[in-house]
């Protein structure tokens, strides 16, 4: 006991010593931590700018001694291909093209049967309350190659006409675009009114081998202050939304082939204040597609021809069936905001290749948008 007395006595210093040898082994290794930690790679972390825009960011080491560097690859939530550089440059695209690829997409809703069962007299009957009755009064009225507005015409109208209120035109300060897709020169009349109106006027038709006036091909270049100039573009519309959307530049398009909101995004233009479209019965799926990616919302005067002969491009079924979707087409239109301002009978009387009494096999509606 003694012994181990003096052990205890006499060996205090020995043992401090001994405590802090074994201190020593423990504290260069937390020191180690704190100046190594930092130089980690980050173990699939996410950084608060991924975070934001909804990306995952990993870390991948090359093998490549050459190529021996850490690259963030980006993956989106619920996709399993790699976006790169070039995908996510499209977060610079200009305004409008933003706009038309964030809408919500929705399909376009086909109205109950006019009847308890598929009848193709109260399919076209109800049709034919629609197309012939105008949705709003206009006080002035443009007619077609006319300067000035007027008074609202008789009932034995013009084939088309623009609603000329003052709180549905363009401000007189304001740029003025004007869009036209025809390929039988009947659009001739409607050049010349909104040329007078002093627009920006844009002509599609993939049969003028004169087209583009100055431009090459199927370019496009925007004519900002270039009022009253018509210029001609050997293009026409596509209904068909992309497979994979790529990035558009402004004047190059590529294809003779094109969607509205791609033409628009190409001449920078947001609006289109006035458009006339005689597409030859490829009027249904087209407007289809506007209605479905809300195109049609920009547009805010529409002047088309819609064609009854028969169903029309890509548009198949009974009779019944295509009757019910043209209606559900024009119901879309309404619901885009425009109203009927005005309808104009064609010629012949068949549609979807029957002999009928009570309608034509063309109208010419012109529509205007209530909530530009």
């Amino acid at each position: 006991m003694r012994t181990c007395a003096r052990c205890w006595g006499r060996g205090a210093p020995p043992f401090r010593s001994g405590m802090l040898l074994l201190l020593v082994p423990p504290f260069v290794f937390t020191l180690q931590l704190f100046v190594a930690g930092p130089r980690l790679p980050p173990a699939s972390g996410v950084g608060a700018e991924e975070e934001r825009h909804g990306a995952v960011v990993s870390s991948v080491i090359s093998i490549d001694p050459k190529k021996n560097s850490r690259q963030p690859v980006h993956r989106r939530p619920g996709l399993e291909e790699d976006v790169g550089a070039e995908d996510w440059e499209r977060r610079n695209e200009d305004e409008n093209e933003i706009l038309t690829r964030q809408m919500a997409p929705r399909t376009l809703e086909l109205m109950p049967w006019a009847a308890d069962k598929e009848s193709f007299t109260a399919e076209l009957d109800r049709i034919m309350v629609y197309v012939p009755r105008p949705q709003i009064n206009c006080s002035r009225v443009l007619y077609p190659g006319q300067a000035q507005p007027s008074l609202p015409p008789p009932a034995d109208s013009p084939r088309w006409m623009l609603c000329a209120d003052d709180w549905l035109l363009p401000a007189v300060d304001r740029p003025c675009v004007a869009y036209s897709f025809s390929m039988d020169g009947g659009d001739s009349e409607f050049l010349k009114t909104v040329s007078v109106l002093g627009c920006e006027v844009h002509t599609f038709d993939p049969s003028d081998s004169n087209a583009s006036s100055g431009h090459r091909g199927n370019s496009l270049a925007s004519t900002h202050g270039d009022e009253g100039v018509v210029r001609q573009h050997k293009m026409w519309l596509e209904w068909r939304a992309p497979r994979k959307r790529k990035h558009k530049t402004r004047g190059s398009l590529g294809s003779v082939s094109q969607t509205l909101a791609d033409i628009m995004a190409a001449l920078g233009h947001h609006t289109v204040h006035f458009l006339y479209a005689d597409l030859l019965s490829a009027e249904w799926r087209v407007f289809q597609s506007w209605i479905e990616s809300g195109t049609l919302q920009s547009v805010h005067h529409l002047v088309a021809i819609m064609h009854l002969q028969w169903a029309g491009f890509e548009v198949g079924g009974t009779s019944e069936e295509v009757l019910r979707y043209w209606f559900s087409v024009l119901q879309g239109v309404k619901a885009s905001g425009l109203m009927l301002v005005h309808s104009s009978p064609g010629e012949g009387r068949g549609v979807l290749k029957k002999s009928v009494t009570n309608a034509h096999s063309s109208y010419t509606l012109s529509w205007v948008n209530i909530r530009r």
